[in-house]
C-alpha cells in the first residue's frame, strides 16, 4: 500500500509544540555572538518633504555604535517599477512608517532612547490617502513622473458594443479592501560579514535565493559574496517574498560597523510597514439574456499600489483570470495602478487572482438577482464544460482540467440548499429580524504561474538514510513531511530515515523558492525526478552486484530492496548496500524540475450566515466546500491548508481592513484595532472531497495554498448582501464588518421612510 495518500501526522510538528521553532530573533550562533541590535527611525506623517535629519544626539546616546541616513549609504534606488524608492527617505517621505534612518546599539533596551533622538524637520504636504485622490491628480507623489498613474494597461475608454445583444446589463463597482498579511513572526533578519568578505544574512524569508540576488545587486557585490539562511518561518502569505528592503539597509551597516547587526520589528511597524494585499478597486459590468446565459463581461482594474509600486504584476494576474470559471463569449479588461500615500502594496494569498474572483462572482450574483434566478443555476448556465478542456480563456489563460459543474452540484448537495432557501423564505415570511443569507462562489486559481521551475536533490547513504534538498521553501505548510512520503513512496524507504533540508543558497545554490502555491507542484516534481534518477542509478548498479539484466530487476518498495523479478526468495541488494558500492559512496541525483507548466485548481463554496438586522451583527454559521487540488499526497497536510484559506477568506470578508483617515494616518496600527481572525469567529468546515488530476507535472497535482481564500471570501460576501436583500440593501462594498452592515441597513430604511 502506498502512503500517498494516507494520513500522515506532520513531522515538523512536534519540535514546534513542545521546543519551538527557532526563528530569525531565536539564532544563538557562534557567527552573530556579540551582535549589534538596529531599529529604523520611521515617518510618523504620510507625504512630507524632509528639511533636515540633526543625528548628532542621537549619536551621544549610551551604547550607539552608529546612526544612519540616506546621506551615508551611498546606494542606488531600489527598483520599484517606473519610480525610484529610497532604501532610507532622503528627501520626501510617502508613507507613515517609511524608513527615514537607522541606529544600531550594543543592546537592544538601548535602542528605544536613541531612535527618539532622532531629529527629523518634516515640512508637510498634501495626503493622497485614496484611490480616487490618486486618479485626481490633484497632489503628485513623484511630480517628475508627472501623474500618479504608474502603470495603465488596455483601452483607454471602453466600447459599450460588446452589450448592444443584451437584454440586461448590470453594472457595479467592488473593493477588495486593503488587507495586513499579519504573520505571527514579524519581519527579521540578521547580517554579518566574515573575514573573506561575504555576507551571511539570516533572513524571516520565502525564498532564500531571490532574497540572495537582491541583496547581492543592491550592495554591488556577486552572488557568490552572499549567504542567506532561512530558519524557522512563522508565516509569509506572500508578503515575505524575497528580501525586504530593511534587510539590504541592515547589511550594509554590518560591513560599515564590522560586526554582525541584528533586527526584529515590532507588532505596530508590521502592521503599518510591512507590505499590505488587495487594495484594488473594480468595477464590474456584465449583460445577459433573462434565461441566465452571460454574452458579455467587462472588468474595470483601479490597483492601489501604495507609495511605491513594488508589485505591479497584481492588476496583470487579476486581468489574466477575469473571467473565472466561465466561457463569457465577448470580455474586456484594462487595468490602472496608482500611487498614494499609503503603505507599499505586495502579494498576498493569491495576489491579485482572489480580486479576479470577488469581482466575477459579485458580478453573477448581481446578474442573477437583476434577473431574477437562482444564482447556483446562472453559474451553471455559464459554466466552462469539462469536454472544453484544455480551455483557453479570452484573456489569455490555458486551464488544464475543470469540474466546475461538478464541484457546486456537490456543495449545494452536501449543504443541502433546498431545505436551506426554504428556511430564508419562512423567515422572511415571518418577519424574523435575524435573516438567513447563502453566498455561492465557483472559482479558479493559477498555480504554479511564475514560469520558472524548481531544483531537487536526493542522496542515499550507505547507512541507508536518504537526505533532501529542496529549492521550495517550507513555513508552515507541512511541506517537509509531504517530499518525504514522495520519497518513501518512490524509494521504500521509512521516513524516519528520510530528512528534507532547505532554506540555505550554500546548501540549495539554485531555486525560486515557494510563493503562488508552485511548492508542490514543482518542488515536488524536482524531488521526484530526483529520486526516479536515484533508482536509475541503482537498477544499474544492482544489475551488476546481482549479476542481472538491469530491466529483469525490480525495487520491492515493501522492503526497500532491489530483487530479481518474480524471484522474491533470491539474494536482494538493500539501499545501504547499493550506496555503500557506488562511486563516491553514495547515489545522489541533483535535477532541475523546469517542465512544470501552471496549473489551475478549483472549488466552489458555500456560505451561511446570519444577519441580526436591528444591530448589524453578522454571525458566520456554516462553509460548505470543495477544493480541487488533483491527488492528495497528504489529506492530513490539505485539510489544514484548507482550514487556513477558508479562515482567511472569511476574516476578509467579515472582518479585516486596514484604515487610514484622510491625512494618511494608519487607523489600525495594532492588533487592539486590527481584527485578526481568531477560530472564536468560525465555525466547523464541511470539508466535501474531489480530485481531478492534471497532466503539466509528475505528481498530477495542482496547487492549494490561496485556493481555499480565493472562494471562502466572496462566497461569505455574497451570504451577508444575500440576507440583507430582504430589507433592501442589494449591494455592499466589501468589507461587509458589522459596523458596515448596520450602516448599509439604516440607509435602506432612511430610503423606505422616505
Amino acid at each position: 500500500m502506498s502512503i500517498v495518500g494516507t494520513r500522515v501526522v506532520r513531522r515538523e510538528d512536534r519540535n514546534l509544540i513542545t521546543a519551538g521553532g527557532t526563528y530569525v530573533d531565536d539564532l544563538r550562533s557562534e557567527a552573530l555572538s556579540g551582535a549589534a541590535h538596529a531599529v529604523f527611525v520611521r515617518s510618523p506623517i504620510a507625504h512630507a518633504r524632509i528639511g533636515g535629519i540633526d543625528v548628532s544626539a542621537a549619536k551621544e546616546a549610551p551604547g550607539v555604535l552608529g546612526v544612519f541616513t540616506a546621506a551615508d549609504l551611498g546606494l542606488d534606488p531600489r527598483p520599484s517599477g517606473p519610480v525610484p524608492e529610497p532604501w532610507l527617505a532622503g528627501e520626501v517621505v510617502r508613507y507613515v512608517g517609511e524608513p527615514v534612518a537607522l541606529v544600531v546599539t550594543e543592546e537592544r533596551y538601548q535602542l528605544a532612547d536613541a531612535a527618539e533622538l532622532v531629529d527629523v524637520d518634516y515640512e508637510p504636504l498634501e495626503a493622497v490617502a485614496t484611490i480616487d485622490a490618486a486618479l485626481a491628480g490633484e497632489t503628485l507623489l513623484f511630480p517628475d513622473h508627472g501623474s500618479n498613474i504608474v502603470q495603465a494597461k488596455g483601452a483607454a475608454e471602453f466600447d459599450d458594443a460588446i452589450f448592444e445583444d443584451c437584454e440586461v446589463v448590470v453594472s457595479t463597482t467592488i473593493l477588495n479592501q486593503r488587507v495586513a498579511p499579519a504573520p505571527l513572526e514579524v519581519r527579521g533578519a540578521a547580517c554579518v560579514w566574515g573575514e573573506d568578505g561575504r555576507l551571511t544574512a539570516w533572513l524571516s524569508t520565502q525564498n532564500a535565493q531571490m532574497a540572495r540576488g537582491q541583496l547581492a545587486g543592491a550592495l554591488g557585490v556577486g552572488e557568490e559574496s552572499v549567504r542567506v539562511i532561512a530558519p524557522d518561518v512563522g508565516g509569509g502569505f506572500g508578503a515575505k517574498i524575497g528580501a525586504d528592503p530593511e534587510a539590504t539597509v541592515l547589511g550594509w551597516a554590518a560591513k560599515q560597523l564590522g560586526r554582525g547587526v541584528r533586527w526584529v520589528e515590532s507588532r505596530s511597524e508590521n502592521l503599518t510597514a510591512m507590505t499590505h494585499g488587495r487594495a484594488q478597486q473594480n468595477t464590474v459590468t456584465i449583460g445577459g439574456k433573462r434565461d441566465g446565459t452571460v454574452l458579455a463581461y467587462r472588468l474595470d482594474v483601479v490597483q492601489d499600489a501604495g507609495a511605491y509600486p513594488r508589485m505591479l504584476l497584481l492588476p496583470t494576474l487579476t486581468e489574466l483570470m477575469a473571467v473565472g470559471v466561465y466561457r463569457f463569449p465577448k470580455v474586456e479588461t484594462r487595468s490602472r495602478a496608482v500611487v498614494t500615500t499609503t503603505t507599499p502594496i505586495g502579494a498576498y494569498r493569491g495576489a491579485g487572482r482572489p480580486e479576479a474572483t470577488a469581482a466575477v462572482e459579485r458580478a453573477m450574483d448581481r446578474f442573477a438577482a437583476e434577473i431574477g434566478l437562482d444564482p447556483a443555476e446562472v453559474r451553471r448556465v455559464n459554466f466552462i464544460r469539462p469536454e472544453e478542456f484544455p480551455y483557453q480563456t479570452p484573456t489569455g489563460a490555458v486551464y488544464d482540467t475543470g469540474e466546475y459543474a461538478t464541484a457546486l452540484d456537490k456543495v449545494l448537495a452536501a449543504a443541502g440548499y433546498a431545505e436551506l432557501r426554504a428556511e430564508q423564505q419562512r423567515r422572511r415570511a415571518a418577519g424574523d429580524p435575524v435573516e438567513l443569507g447563502l453566498g455561492i462562489a465557483s472559482y479558479v486559481e493559477i498555480t504554479g504561474g511564475d514560469g520558472a521551475g524548481e531544483s531537487g536533490r536526493v542522496d542515499v547513504h550507505p547507512d541507508g538514510s536518504v537526505v533532501a534538498w529542496t529549492g521550495s521553501s517550507p513555513h508552515g505548510q507541512g511541506l517537509g513531511t509531504s517530499l518525504a512520503m514522495l520519497l518513501a513512496d518512490r524509494l521504500g524507504v521509512p521516513l524516519d530515515k528520510i530528512t528534507v533540508r532547505h532554506g540555505d543558497t550554500d546548501e540549495v545554490p539554485q531555486a525560486v523558492g515557494t510563493f503562488g502555491s508552485r511548492s508542490l507542484q514543482l518542488g515536488g516534481s524536482a524531488i521526484r525526478q530526483a529520486a526516479d534518477e536515484v533508482v536509475a542509478q541503482a537498477r544499474e548498479l544492482a544489475a551488476e552486484l546481482l549479476e542481472a539484466a538491469p530491466d529483469d530487476l525490480e525495487l520491492d518498495v515493501e522492503r526497500g530492496v532491489w530483487q530479481v523479478r518474480g524471484a522474491p526468495s533470491s539474494t536482494v541488494l538493500s539501499w545501504a548496500q547499493a550506496a555503500e558500492r557506488a562511486a563516491g559512496g553514495k547515489l545522489s541525483a541533483d535535477v532541475w524540475f523546469g517542465d512544470g507548466k501552471p496549473t489551475f485548481p478549483f472549488g466552489a463554496h458555500l456560505a451561511v450566515v446570519e444577519v441580526d438586522t436591528e444591530t448589524g451583527k453578522v454571525e458566520l454559521r456554516r462553509i460548505v466546500a470543495v477544493d480541487d487540488a488533483g491527488p492528495i499526497v497528504n489529506p492530513l497536510t490539505f485539510r489544514g491548508q484548507r482550514h487556513g484559506g477558508l479562515g482567511q477568506g472569511a476574516a476578509q470578508a467579515l472582518m479585516e481592513v486596514v484604515t487610514y483617515d484622510d491625512d494618511g494616518n494608519p487607523t489600525t496600527a495594532t492588533l487592539a484595532d486590527y481584527s485578526f481572525v481568531t477560530a472564536a469567529e468560525l465555525p466547523d468546515f464541511e470539508l466535501v472531497d474531489m480530485a481531478t488530476p492534471t497532466d503539466r507535472n509528475l505528481l498530477g497535482v495542482k496547487g492549494i495554498g490561496e485556493a481555499a481564500t480565493i472562494g471562502s471570501t466572496p462566497a461569505v460576501h455574497n451570504a451577508v448582501v444575500d440576507a440583507l436583500s430582504a430589507r433592501g440593501v442589494h449591494h455592499l462594498d466589501m468589507p461587509t464588518t458589522p459596523i458596515r452592515v448596520w450602516a448599509a441597513l439604516e440607509e435602506a430604511r432612511k430610503g423606505s421612510a422616505q
